[in-house]
């Protein structure tokens, strides 16, 4: 028996920052025949799944927002995780989006139908038919759990921050966390408070600066509600102050010495031993890994029954956590702090295209796409948060938005011109690939001397970050180019629209 299809005209995979604000905007703009599918019970993406103890953003709320949704009800300059998720489903709520939302609905596969031009989606409740596909998979979406031997076989409790087991006894444990990332130092003060003996495993020290957080008062919320300009200004001020950090992250020694001064003085404010001090001091150029904000991580190795393991987790024997350096803990909590899967996302294995390749295939040397978000090959899909998306330096709601307003673009395009396919042409994608990757040299990410999940390990290519300022995205990429994609009316050869793009060589 054939399966039922269910038919849209639009399918939006995830329900994130990226899904969500498609949704609103193809709303807003009278559009009704789209689904978004959600693979979780509720909206948030990494917010939903990122709620372990003290997980906060840090980007301040009134830019890390939708700026066509402003919230003036922040509680603080940098919001806690639950906060966000509530903004976003109040978001979904009040902009209509509930009706066009699937949950529990897992794409599982996802394959271009040549002769029908239509993708077919198979997902955990059935098959899903349609014109375009936008992927929202989200840079922090898939966690990434170390191979490290014996873990699997860790006598105690193990699981990752972004799966918190809030079942778990953790009052008076010997708890190890493994790594010393954005999440590690939001989870390693918190842990402090109630195990008996905590263990962090550092691989790499972090730098870290501190964070300007305060309580906004209810004057301040009443003021934000009735003088929305003020929340404008607000998000301004905070934007082009992170614009200006952008400078460090091209390398320039003089932005360079000042961040890693800031980074470094904080450490001395906040740590007076000189032994620490040297163990939590990193090796590597500031802003080659995530710069990290905090003010309660540092004194967290100053409680008498804190540890600081200045090596990585190499193995685990029974109960016992082994480190590179030879050190055995006796432990009854692990949790891995160890990052994403977010240079190789597993989404990717899922999306194939003409000719029956996965992205995954198509990716071997490191994610790519024209214009950061169209891939030669796969026509009429669209990735939001793809390659090339990231930021080091400010809001990457920021950027989901500039891709929103191409897709927008794409849509009217395709409707204007009564096209059925928008496609990149191959030469236009690696012209557009070869511009940034001539950008990125230089960069404190290739020339900053450490391993980060910005690049790609197999080709040692930026493939995660955008290696320039954020409004210079959207000013490259916050329209849609018809340059540089074939398009193809229905039953009709395709057809170059114009000649390849310069992109983003201008």
């Amino acid at each position: 028996m054939k399966q039922q299809e269910i038919y849209t005209d639009i399918l939006i995979v995830g329900a994130g920052f990226g899904g969500l604000g498609m949704g609103i905007q193809l709303k807003r703009r009278g559009t009704q025949d789209f689904l978004i599918i959600e693979r979780a019970g509720d909206v948030g993406g990494t917010w939903r799944d990122n709620h372990y103890p003290g997980a906060a953003c840090d980007v301040p709320s009134h830019l890390y927002s939708f700026s066509f949704r402003l919230n003036p009800n922040w509680s603080q300059a940098f919001s806690p995780g639950q906060e966000i998720q509530q903004y976003m489903r109040d978001c979904a709520r009040e902009e209509g989006l509930l009706e066009h939302l699937r949950f529990h609905t897992n794409m599982t596969d996802a394959r271009w139908n040549e002769a029908q031009q239509q993708w077919q989606v198979q997902t955990s409740q059935g098959l899903y038919v349609c014109r375009v596909l936008i992927a929202c998979p989200g840079h922090l979406a898939d966690e990434h759990l170390p191979e490290i031997d014996g873990l699997a076989d860790f006598e105690g409790e193990v699981f990752h921050s972004a799966r918190w087991n809030h079942a778990a006894d953790l009052q008076g444990k010997r708890i190890g966390v493994v790594g010393s990332g954005a999440s590690a130092i939001q989870v390693v003060p918190e842990m402090a408070k109630v195990a008996s003996e905590l263990v962090v495993f550092q691989r790499s020290a972090p730098y870290i600066i501190p964070r300007a957080n305060r309580a906004f008062t209810e004057g301040e919320k009443r003021a934000f509600a009735r003088i929305p300009g003020l929340m404008e200004k607000m998000r301004a001020e905070t934007f082009w102050g992170g614009e200006f950090n952008f400078a460090q992250r091209r390398n320039i020694p003089r932005f360079v010495n000042e961040a890693r001064e800031m980074a470094l003085a904080h450490l001395h404010n906040q740590v007076s031993d000189a032994t620490l001090r040297a163990a939590l001091t990193p090796q590597y150029e500031i802003g080659c890994k995530r710069v990290l904000i905090s003010n309660d991580y540092f004194p967290t190795f100053l409680k008498n029954h804190v540890r600081l393991e200045a090596s990585a987790l190499a193995k685990v024997e029974g109960k016992h956590a082994v480190a590179a350096s030879g050190e055995r803990y006796e432990l009854d909590v692990l949790v891995c702090a160890t990052g994403f899967e977010a240079t190789r996302p597993p989404f990717a294995k899922l999306i194939r295209g003409r000719d029956g390749i996965s992205l995954d295939e198509h990716w071997s040397r490191g994610m790519q796409a024209f214009d950061s978000i169209a891939v030669s090959g796969y026509p009429n899909l669209f990735i939001i948060n793809g390659p090339n998306t990231g930021l080091g330096h400010n809001s990457v709601v920021y950027i989901i938005e500039a891709q929103v307003d191409y897709i927008l673009g794409a849509l009217d395009y395709a409707r204007q011109q009564q096209v059925a396919t928008l496609e990149v042409d191959a030469v236009a994608e690696e012209r557009y690939m070869s511009a940034l990757d001539e950008r990125a040299q230089g960069s404190v990410w290739l020339a900053g001397g450490c391993k980060s999940w910005y690049v790609d390990e197999r080709s040692r290519r930026l493939t995660l970050v955008w290696p320039d300022f954020a409004y210079a995205f959207r000013e490259a990429n916050g329209h849609f180019h018809s340059e540089g994609y074939v398009a193809r009316k229905a039953d009709a050869p395709q057809v170059p629209v114009s000649s390849v793009a310069e992109a983003i060589e201008a």
